[in-house]
């Protein structure tokens, strides 16, 4: 990826049950990768789960935020699927990557 972008990490403690939880989760993932400036994404289930997704510009962000499937789907995160949860909107300057194939 180019240098700078930026990454969105979102930080969530998930509520008891799917609820349909992993078809929107899904669904949301296949909606990001069809923005313009969406680089890419990566997560980790545990506790709490993470998700960071990419992008090149703040302005990209900010129109994946204002998505009105993304705007439904964070209603229904805040009324059933967690408890808690955290944004961080990150500027990407460096990045380091180790590999043994």
């Amino acid at each position: 990826m180019n240098k700078p972008y930026y990454s969105v990490i979102f930080t969530s403690k998930r509520t008891e049950g799917d609820d349909g939880y992993a078809h929107m989760a899904q669904k949301m993932e296949e909606l990001a990768k069809q923005q313009e400036g969406f680089l890419g994404i990566e997560s980790a289930q545990g506790e709490p789960n993470i998700t960071v997704s990419y992008w090149e510009s703040l302005e990209a962000i900010k129109n994946w935020k204002a998505n009105t499937a993304h705007l439904y789907a964070q209603e229904k995160g805040k009324q059933d699927w967690y408890s808690w949860f955290k944004v961080r909107v990150c500027k990407v300057e460096r990045e380091y990557e180790f590999f043994k194939g």
